[in-house]
């Protein structure tokens, strides 16, 4: 099956950001409308690194966190979140005061971008070396292995970071109800940050004062029905540049899976939950205390899935490397790097693994 690749529309000439450059690729859910029954070899992963879907029962899940607790500092509550982002790197959050209205019309929002016309999603394309609007990331090779999957990526946060040419009003309500879900996500992150803080052994505002100005990314993520699931994946493996990541999940499939002790453990949907993961930054901000985890999706046959992640990210000029407060127990085990240089050193890469290794220092 042969499907024309999309250029670049009228953002052609736009300068973009300067980093995050990616091969236009295919649009997936074009592909399946075309041709349902057949998946291109560029596709099909390699034995070792295809989905292994385990029917045996789980004897561990992601541990759940009570977000109303945390916010009002509950003791025991922090140790959960300590230990979550020690052992497993992931977690779930319920009560977190996010209406489920507004968690539908989040989900909605999305569905409504990827249902139009590929001609009218074709307006909203990722501009040469820019990370927001409609494609694909992290392709850099022609016979590269490539997500079963279609996205659109958006600079939500502060307002003058967004670049509304790539926000598709003609959805309706999705500039409101992103905007909405930006503020709750910004108040829900806020209190996790501050908890956080208390726990590495600073003030409750040290990390947000780390970042300098707190940023927020959000990935839309479109899963088209897959006719060999066991041979793709949704998402390639890897870790979070940022400091946290929260996500908003479908409430009925179950795709995430986390790397656990050896093994990809899935994680079930809680009804209204909110998945938080450690990213690569809190990872170096805490010395190695909490671990950003390897992560990825798997696709289904029968339904398509929509995923929305929301990143944490500091400015680019503020500076990842471990607080002072945690080298009071042990040497720094990572070197420090602004933030911008850490991204170029993630977006110039694939999708493949951990990508801190080069911040590692030797020991002696």
């Amino acid at each position: 099956m042969e499907v024309k690749l999309e250029s670049k529309s009228c953002m052609e000439k736009d300068e973009g950001l300067g980093w995050g450059k990616s091969l236009p690729v295919p649009r997936v859910q074009e592909m399946v409308k075309i041709d349902p029954h057949t998946v291109p070899h560029r596709y099909i992963r390699d034995h070792a690194d295809r989905p292994v879907f385990d029917q045996r029962p789980i004897s561990s899940e992601v541990p759940v966190i009570d977000f109303s607790l945390l916010a009002k500092r509950d003791q025991y509550e922090q140790k959960k979140l300590d230990s979550a982002c020690k052992e497993w790197g992931f977690f779930q959050i319920i009560n977190h005061g996010v209406g489920e209205e507004l968690l539908q019309k989040m989900k909605g929002a999305g569905t409504g971008f990827f249902d139009l016309e590929m001609e009218d999603k074709q307006k909203y394309s990722m501009a040469e070396n820019d990370l927001q609007g409609y494609g694909h990331a992290f392709v850099f090779s022609e016979d590269q292995k490539l997500d079963w999957a279609d996205l659109m990526f958006l600079m939500t946060y502060p307002p003058q970071y967004r670049n509304l040419k790539y926000w598709p009003l003609a959805v309706p309500g999705f500039k409101e109800t992103v905007e909405e879900y930006t503020k709750e996500i910004c108040r829900v992150s806020e209190e996790i940050l501050g908890n956080l803080s208390l726990l590495m052994g600073m003030e409750e505002e040290g990390l947000k004062e780390l970042h300098q100005v707190v940023k927020l990314g959000m990935r839309m993520n479109y899963y088209p029905p897959c006719p060999k699931p066991d041979l793709v994946l949704g998402v390639s493996p890897h870790s979070d540049s940022g400091t946290i990541t929260m996500l908003l999940q479908d409430d009925h499939i179950t795709a995430l899976q986390i790397h656990h002790q050896g093994h990809w453990l899935p994680v079930k949907p809680l009804p209204c939950a909110l998945v938080v993961n450690v990213g690569d930054t809190l990872e170096v901000w805490s010395n190695g205390r909490y671990k950003s985890v390897q992560h990825r999706a798997v696709t289904n046959e029968s339904r398509a899935r929509i995923s929305i992640a929301t990143f944490v990210i500091p400015h680019d000029e503020a500076e990842i490397g471990p607080v002072e407060p945690i080298l009071r127990d042990a040497p720094a085990t990572y070197r420090t790097i602004k933030c911008v240089d850490y991204l170029r050193h993630f977006l110039g890469r694939k999708l493949d693994g951990k990508a801190l290794d080069f911040l590692k220092l030797q020991a002696d």
